[in-house]
């Protein structure tokens, strides 16, 4: 430090402050580049790792082999098994030359029945159209992991076949709304509820009213017809081959040995063993739409975090959802 008895000691002092707090400058904007090629190296093996797999199945997809499309997961328009995804693929699989066969490994406790009734519904219509193009069929055939309930079993009656495995869960053929009810509850702790609706029943479900039995009445009848919905596609799907009487609608569900004996289910195996002794095709390529960049950060690091990375790298833009 200079000394107040030097000549313009104070002109030194602020000269060597500057100094200081430039050199700071500097070492603070390294550190910021290296933290940013850290975050941007990061994201790249993230993208590597997520999309590995299709590089590594696109080297068989020239010759025949069996489409393999992942329903894994809840059953709803923003998840991984959401109706657009799972048809996407399906039709992908249709136009392919090479595709001998279609497998839809399910893994899913069920979900939205207007998701599970889009996909059962594409599937019948791709291969009626597929007959007519090509004049043969395309076989579809559905493998079920560890669950296959609800939703999930409402898209597999789509399929010409039903494989499990001997432990897996089948069934659940009903529907259900949940819901909760804390109207004494806020009794007791002095809470008055204030609701304002224009329409006599446009509060129906409100958790913290009472449930008018006109109302509870109207829900069970919207509940029974969405049910006869499921009950009459399974009966399509499955036809003869149902064994069981009325429980096999009630709700219930079975371990896949006893599906196959209720009818539920064609027979044991796997995707590999469908692939290999009913299609034909051993090979497996996975056709499942895979989510891009910027939804797969959003998934992996959450929204709020994805977003901040990718405009700290400038590749930020747009809404992730």
């Amino acid at each position: 430090m200079p000394s107040p008895s030097q000549p313009d000691w104070e002109r030194a002092l602020i000269n060597r402050m500057a100094l200081d707090y430039l050199r700071d400058q500097r070492n603070r904007r390294r550190w910021g580049i290296f933290f940013k090629l850290l975050i941007l190296l990061y994201l790249i093996a993230i993208l590597v790792a997520a999309y590995a797999r299709d590089l590594i199945d696109g080297g068989d997809s020239g010759k025949a082999h069996t489409a393999l499309i992942e329903v894994k997961g809840v059953i709803a328009s923003e998840t991984d098994a959401s109706a657009d995804r799972v048809i996407a693929a399906l039709r992908k699989a249709f136009e392919t030359e090479q595709v001998k066969g279609v497998i839809l490994r399910i893994n899913s406790p069920g979900g939205s029945p207007v998701q599970a009734g889009y996909i059962n519904d594409e599937i019948k219509r791709l291969k009626a159209k597929y007959k007519q193009d090509k004049g043969k069929e395309m076989p579809v055939y559905a493998v079920a992991v560890d669950l296959c309930a609800s939703g999930g079993y409402y898209i597999a009656v789509g399929a010409d076949a039903i494989y499990v495995d001997k432990a897996s869960l089948i069934g659940s053929i009903g529907v259900r709304i949940d819901g909760f009810g804390f109207e004494e509850a806020m009794k007791d702790l002095g809470i008055e509820r204030r609701l304002l609706t224009a329409g006599d029943n446009k509060g129906i479900l409100d958790p913290f009213s009472p449930l008018p039995e006109s109302q509870r009445i109207f829900i069970q009848g919207v509940l029974d017809t969405l049910h006869r919905q499921f009950i009459g596609e399974v009966k399509m799907g499955r036809g003869d081959r149902l064994k069981g009487g009325d429980e096999l609608f009630s709700g219930l569900f079975w371990s896949g040995q006893e599906a196959v004996e209720l009818g539920l289910a064609d027979g044991l195996g796997s995707s590999s063993s469908v692939a290999r002794d009913i299609i034909g095709a051993e090979t497996l390529v996975d056709y499942t739409r895979k989510r891009d960049l910027y939804e797969s950060l959003a998934k992996r690091l959450g929204v709020g975090v994805a977003s901040g990375l990718l405009e700290t790298i400038g590749m930020g833009g747009g809404v992730v959802r």
